[in-house]
């Protein structure tokens, strides 16, 4: 009896593959090679736990006053009394609060808010331009004097504003100029920091061969200054403004020793002006003006600082890097 056996394909293949090839099936089911991990180096630095948790505890540290404080913005006087400070009170009057603020003893913190503006704008802006031409011309140009210049400026860095409190009230009492806004607008155009800051980052971000090149072709010191020099020096200049304007808008210490006539008070002399109103026998207390008042003046100091971050950090970051 003889038995017929069908003969067996050798080259069978997988009813899933389409293609009919048989090394589909095995390379589909071969292992993915896992991607090797770039090794930790300087610029790829492997993190650290410990300071992880440091910045966190930074981070918190700042915004919790910051959170506080737009909470409780939105608290009746009877509200900051009687709930937990970092929650919500059962009403939201933070707008009723801002039109009280700004309406409150015939619009007084309106006159604070450009007060303040005023000191920041001729002042701010005033040092900002004196330490961009001061920092420019100590670092390309060569006179006598130079190192001394250098000696004094540092040292003027050293000194704290407290320390020159005294002097500068009699100089400007001698002269006539106290109770007046130019009590504190001129010596906020002295910015020692700002001059030196502009210093260093006038060095490294002008090139003196442009500088030369500048002036073989025909240009004057003016029109090199302006059409070739200030475009470079851009970042440090916002720099410079940004730390100028924040020490004039929170300036506290030289108002209170300058002025006296509450209609040339800067914000935080009249933030101060009514709380010390609540702590005064018969005085009314206005706390949630006070927080709302807070909350209004920190406002443009933070959207300056978002709309200028970009300039700021650049700035910030010139000539940390080694062509």
């Amino acid at each position: 009896m003889s038995v017929h056996v069908s003969s067996i394909p050798t080259n069978s293949t997988d009813p899933t593959d389409k293609t009919g090839s048989p090394g589909t099936a095995r390379a589909a089911d071969a292992p993915v090679p896992r991607r090797r991990r770039r090794p930790h180096t300087p610029l790829n630095p492997r993190p650290s736990v410990p300071l992880t948790l440091m910045v966190g505890l930074v981070l918190l540290y700042t915004l919790l006053p910051l959170a506080w404080l737009v909470i409780n913005a939105t608290k009746d006087q009877k509200g900051l009394l009687d709930s937990f400070g970092l929650w919500f009170g059962k009403d939201f009057n933070l707008w009723h609060n801002i039109s009280r603020t700004l309406s409150y003893d015939d619009g007084v913190f309106v006159r604070w808010l450009l007060n303040t503006l005023l000191y920041v704008a001729v002042g701010a802006g005033g040092a900002t331009v004196l330490a961009v031409l001061g920092g420019y011309a100590l670092a390309k140009y060569e006179f006598p004097g130079r190192r001394a210049v250098f000696a004094v400026v540092i040292g003027a860095v050293a000194v704290p504003g407290t320390a020159l409190a005294v002097p500068t009230f009699l100089m400007f009492s001698g002269m006539g100029l106290t109770n007046t806004p130019w009590a504190v607008i001129i010596p906020s155009l002295i910015s020692p920091f700002g001059l030196y800051l502009m210093w260093v980052f006038a060095a490294e971000a002008v090139p003196a061969e442009l500088l030369e090149a500048a002036r073989i072709d025909g240009s004057g010191e003016l029109r090199t200054f302006f059409r070739i020099a200030l475009p470079l020096l851009m970042p440090g200049t916002v720099t410079v403004l940004l730390f100028s304007m924040v020490a004039t808008w929170n300036n506290y210490f030289l108002p209170l020793i300058m002025i006296k006539d509450p209609d040339w008070y800067p914000l935080t002399l009249g933030l101060n002006a009514w709380n010390a109103q609540g702590q005064t026998a018969g005085g009314e207390a206005v706390f949630d003006l006070i927080i709302t008042g807070s909350l209004l003046t920190i406002v443009p100091i933070v959207a300056i600082f978002l709309l200028l971050q970009r300039y700021w950090q650049s700035g910030l970051a010139a000539g940390s890097v080694k062509e």
